[in-house]
């Protein structure tokens, strides 16, 4: 029997964590929290960790703050938890520049930023992992997303998600997630039709969890989407220390495949 057969393959279990870390910084941009929400991050104990409006690096900011950690941040969050890390750059300014990221406890065996910006001066971007699980047959995609605020916008950015996903082999899984910006909850249907993805808190109680902003929640923006998984259970987490650490609360979830 070929040593890559399925049969070979074990399920496989891990923790998804996705949350807009603000580019460290607390609703409003009053106070900078990046030590704090790295202790949090941590403590969720995520083997996949999905970041959006993470910084690269900031010069000003650096300047300003004598806490302000000398590498990006998403190397700064990986910490020595995440061995694995990815970075797709989406917006360059004059001190800087941001976008998303994913730290992983799985090897990354191939990364692509995809940039899904469509007219004037918001940029957004979709980062693409190809993970290899141990004991796992077959590859995990990753996706990290942080969509556009204008309804038109999203409307193109999620015919790219699902292009993108679609271009996967049928048989692989997908953990898609980020920040959708979508109030209006029409990216449910999107995903669902265009590439056969459910969302894992709509799947568990009938609707997305609210998220923003953090510190009470009024709108559903960030989801964590799957495909060919064969069990997704929503995590509960603690709304402290969560609701200080960004205008976004965070989601988490366990994957089965």
């Amino acid at each position: 029997m070929a040593p890559n057969s399925a049969t070979d393959s074990q399920p496989i279990a891990f923790k998804v964590l996705t949350v807009n870390v603000h580019k460290g910084f607390t609703t409003f941009n009053r106070r900078f929290m990046l030590h704090e929400l790295r202790e949090a991050v941590r403590d969720v104990a995520a083997d996949l960790v999905f970041l959006q409006e993470v910084l690269g690096t900031h010069h000003r900011h650096a300047s300003r703050f004598a806490n302000f950690p000398q590498v990006p941040h998403y190397e700064f969050l990986a910490d020595t938890l995440w061995s694995q890390y990815a970075y797709g750059r989406n917006a360059v300014y004059d001190n800087g520049h941001h976008g998303n990221a994913l730290l992983s406890k799985f090897p990354i065996t191939h990364y692509e930023n995809h940039d899904i910006s469509v007219s004037g001066p918001e940029r957004r971007g979709m980062l693409h992992c190809v993970l290899q699980p141990p004991g796992h047959h077959l590859p995990v995609h990753a996706v990290c997303v942080h969509l556009g605020l204008q309804e038109s916008h999203r409307q193109h950015q999620l015919r790219r998600v699902c292009d993108l996903v679609n271009s996967f082999p049928a048989n692989e899984a997908v953990v898609l997630a980020g920040d959708f910006n979508d109030w209006r909850h029409r990216a449910h249907t999107i995903l669902q039709r265009g590439a056969g993805l459910q969302e894992v808190f709509v799947q568990a109680f009938g609707r997305a969890v609210r998220t923003f902003p953090a510190a009470m929640p009024l709108l559903a923006l960030d989801r964590i989407y799957v495909r060919n998984a064969t069990v997704h259970s929503p995590l509960t987490l603690p709304k402290k220390p969560w609701d200080k650490l960004s205008d976004h609360a965070p989601l988490a979830a366990e994957i089965l495949l």
